[in-house]
């Protein structure tokens, strides 16, 4: 069955090509079809388009099928174009004529429309949830090792010093702005394109508020031209958020994927969280943490997909966007995966402490030694090239302690103001 169907068979291979995996990814959007038709429904029965009796008919049978999708029973078979067309077909097979009611002021592109955003609303909520417990973790574990000094690089060589309290806050902090990128776009989707139709509107007298607020959409996409090209644009938002979140998360697994090599040998992962080698008995590699990191750099292409595929279309709806669904969906599992997978594993990431005890980090302090001269009246230039003529001299003495007090240092870290900074963000 297809909604556009005239009683014209169409050519199998034709079908097969147009169709693609929708029906396999159409499952995913199953529940979200259902929140539209219960809201079309209601909308044609209070404008008077159906019966009162209709509509609770509909009602019935629209929970009915709400449960088989929630029961997992719900299939999308060869016979079938999409969700809207199986929907459809159930409610004409359960409450006869009024199924066939349901599609009347509304369009398959506004049904897209309307499922995907409330698809991504929810997505989006959960990754907020998601980053947020993942920022908790962090926090904690910058509070409970602040006081443990790691050493700092830039260009991978040895710097200035740092502490693990400084490096677990650092992404618990940047991960704020990642929510501020979701906030953004959940603004983008949380608005109701239900009544744009194929883009254009309807003659009908249609109450596009009251299915505002019967989907619990913040907001009306009031233009219908607008609504049809917010297709694309909801999904490339949402996907440089996801970006933006895979952006520090892929950091962050670097890291500790650098941190914990012999050669740097600052923290330690449990054996349940390694692999081994098929070869080398020693081996405990940090699979768990390369996969997060090569998951979110692929995640981190796909607002460059959907960029590629929308923008040469010009306003209208056109076949090219169902193609979108092929990249958004499966990269908002993986990036919900890598959140899930750092969750778990982040508490049990072991710190080593006296690092610095190694006479090889004693240079991280030469900025603190000649940020002491200068605080004793010495120049800066004079300061700088009398520590740098005892390090050639090979009698540097090395303070190896620190005395920071700015904000956001390493004696000063701010935790409290980065956590109601979160709360603010959230």
């Amino acid at each position: 069955m297809k909604l556009w169907e005239k009683g014209i068979p169409t050519d199998k291979q034709i079908d097969f090509f147009t169709v693609g995996n929708d029906r396999e990814l159409d499952l995913i959007l199953a529940k979200h079809d259902v929140t539209g038709n219960i809201a079309q429904a209601k909308m044609l029965a209070k404008i008077g388009l159906i019966t009162n009796q209709e509509c609770e008919d509909l009602l019935g049978a629209l929970a009915e099928i709400q449960a088989d999708i929630a029961a997992g029973n719900f299939t999308i078979e060869d016979s079938f174009e999409d969700v809207h067309s199986k929907v459809e077909y159930l409610l004409t097979q359960k409450v006869g004529e009024a199924g066939k009611k349901i599609h009347t002021a509304r369009s398959r592109n506004d049904q897209v429309l309307v499922d995907m955003n409330l698809y991504l609303k929810e997505e989006v909520l959960q990754l907020k949830q998601q980053v947020k417990s993942l920022f908790e973790l962090l926090m904690n574990s910058a509070e409970k090792y602040q006081n443990v000094l790691l050493p700092g690089y830039t260009h991978l060589q040895i710097a200035m010093p740092s502490s693990f309290g400084m490096w677990f806050s650092a992404y618990a902090e940047s991960f704020i702005d990642d929510i501020s990128m979701l906030n953004a776009a959940l603004k983008v989707v949380d608005q109701n394109p239900l009544g744009s139709a194929a883009g254009y509107g309807s003659s009908f007298p249609i109450d596009r508020t009251f299915t505002t607020q019967e989907m619990g959409f913040s907001t009306l996409k009031y233009n219908s031209v607008a609504a049809q090209m917010s297709r694309g644009k909801s999904e490339k938002t949402v996907a440089f958020a996801m970006a933006s979140v895979a952006g520090t998360l892929s950091k962050l697994a670097y890291d500790v994927c650098l941190y914990m090599s012999q050669n740097f040998d600052f923290i330690g992962l449990p054996a349940n969280l390694t692999t081994g080698s098929s070869i080398m008995p020693h081996k405990k590699n940090p699979d768990v943490f390369e996969l997060i990191r090569g998951k979110c750099n692929k995640i981190q292409a796909l607002p460059y997909e959907l960029t590629l595929i929308t923008n040469n279309l010009p306003s209208g709806y056109h076949r090219d966007l169902q193609l979108l669904k092929e990249g958004v969906f499966p990269a908002i599992q993986n990036l919900k995966a890598c959140l899930d997978i750092a969750i778990f594993s982040i508490p049990d990431i072991k710190v080593k402490e006296n690092i610095l005890e190694d006479k090889k980090y004693d240079y991280l302090f030469t900025v603190d030694t000649l940020n002491e001269m200068v605080s004793a009246g010495i120049p800066f230039r004079d300061a700088y090239k009398e520590v740098a003529l005892q390090i050639e001299a090979g009698n540097y003495k090395s303070p190896k302690a620190t005395k920071h007090t700015h904000e956001g240092s390493i004696n000063n870290l701010c935790l409290k103001e980065i956590k109601e900074k979160m709360d603010q963000a959230f």
